[in-house]
C-alpha cells in the first residue's frame, strides 16, 4: 500500500484534518498523479502526514503551494495531556521524520496553516520562513456578538445593502467564474486561475457538502457581489469573492460576508478570511472584528541557479 493509499484512509478517518490538505482537495488542485505525501507511523497508526504538491518548472522541480490553497504543511496527533517540554520534543521529531522523506527538490514552499507555530526542525535543516497573516473570527457560536464588533462603517453598508438586494445561494460554476471574470476586466484585472481548476473545486466541494456559493441581486437580477464559502470540521474559509466595481459602494461585499458568516455558524467553529498582504485588503477584512492571526511561509532553494534568479531579483 502506498502512502497516499494510506492517507485516503487517514483523512477518512481524521476529521480535523484542514479542507486543504484533505485527499480529494489535492486531487481537485493539482491533479492525482502529482501530490505524494510524507507519513510518520507509530505501531501502524499514522500520527502525522505531510502532503506535497510536485510541479515540474522549466527545468526544476519544485514542491510548491497549488493554487487557491492557503495552507498545508504538517498535520500532527498529538498523545493527550502532553506538557509543553514534551510537545516540543514530540515536534521536532515528528517534523524531522517528515522533512527526512521530503523528496530532492530544487525548491520547496509551503504556508503553513496557523496552528503551527513551532519551525526550528526545519531551521536546522535550512529552511527559510516569512510571516503572512490572515484574519480568523474565533468562534461562531454568538452571530450578534460577532455582528455588533463589526465596524460601524459596516454595518452601516450592510443595512443599506439590505434594503435593496437579496442573498442567494448556489450560483453556478459557469456563472460564478463569468462573473469574477467581468468583475475584473472592468478593472483592467485578469483572473488568475483557470476555469477547469475551478470547476475541479466546485465540483468535488459540493460532491463532500464543504462549499457554497452566495451572490446578491438586486430585482433586475443583476449579481453585485459573490463569495465562494468552503469549510472543513474548524473553519470556514473566503475562498474567492468576486465584487462588481460597479456597485462597490452599495454594501454588497459586506452584506455577501455577513450571510457566509451565518452559514459558516451552521457548519463549523471558526471563519477565516484567508488574509491578504495588501493593504487596502488587509484593512477591510480587520474591520469585520477578526483575529489577526500569523503563519508561516516555509522555503528553500537547493539549486544555485535559483538562488541566482533570486538574489537578481531582489536585487
Amino acid at each position: 500500500m502506498t502512502n497516499v493509499d494510506k492517507y485516503i484512509k487517514f483523512c477518512e478517518d481524521e476529521i480535523n484534518i484542514p479542507i486543504f490538505s484533505k485527499n480529494w482537495w489535492l486531487d481537485a488542485v493539482c491533479g492525482k498523479e502529482n501530490w505524494d505525501v510524507a507519513l510518520v507511523e507509530n505501531n501502524g497508526k499514522i500520527i502525522a502526514s505531510m502532503p506535497y504538491y510536485l510541479k515540474q518548472k522549466i527545468i526544476f522541480t519544485i514542491i510548491t503551494m497549488p493554487q487557491r490553497t492557503q495552507t498545508m504543511g504538517p498535520y500532527i496527533k498529538y498523545p493527550e495531556e502532553q506538557k509543553y517540554e514534551k510537545k516540543l520534543s514530540f515536534e521536532k521529531k515528528i517534523m524531522t521524520e517528515l522533512i527526512e522523506q521530503l523528496p530532492k527538490v530544487n525548491m520547496f514552499i509551503q504556508n503553513f496553516h496557523y496552528s503551527i507555530t513551532n519551525w526550528l526542525p526545519f531551521y536546522w535543516k535550512g529552511y527559510k520562513q516569512t510571516t503572512n497573516y490572515t484574519y480568523v473570527i474565533e468562534d461562531l457560536s454568538n452571530l450578534n456578538s460577532i455582528f455588533n464588533n463589526f465596524k460601524s462603517s459596516k454595518r452601516r453598508n450592510i443595512k443599506k445593502a439590505e434594503k435593496n438586494l437579496k442573498i442567494k445561494f448556489d450560483l453556478s460554476a459557469e456563472e460564478f467564474y463569468n462573473n469574477h471574470v467581468l468583475s475584473l476586466k472592468k478593472q483592467n484585472a485578469t483572473i488568475e486561475y483557470s476555469f477547469e481548476l475551478f470547476f475541479n473545486i466546485y465540483t468535488t466541494v459540493y460532491k463532500h457538502n464543504t462549499g457554497k456559493t452566495i451572490y446578491a441581486i438586486d430585482e433586475n437580477n443583476h449579481i453585485h457581489a459573490a463569495l465562494f464559502l468552503i469549510w472543513d470540521n474548524n473553519s470556514a474559509y473566503s475562498l474567492i469573492t468576486s465584487i462588481d466595481p460597479d456597485y462597490r459602494n452599495n454594501g454588497s461585499a459586506s452584506f455577501v460576508i455577513k450571510e457566509a458568516i451565518t452559514l459558516a455558524s451552521q457548519v463549523t467553529n471558526k471563519f477565516d478570511f484567508e488574509g491578504s498582504m495588501m493593504e487596502n485588503v488587509e484593512t477591510s477584512y480587520r474591520a469585520f472584528g477578526g483575529i489577526q492571526k500569523p503563519y508561516l511561509s516555509i522555503t528553500k532553494t537547493d539549486s544555485k541557479l535559483l538562488k541566482l534568479f533570486e538574489c537578481i531579483k531582489n536585487d
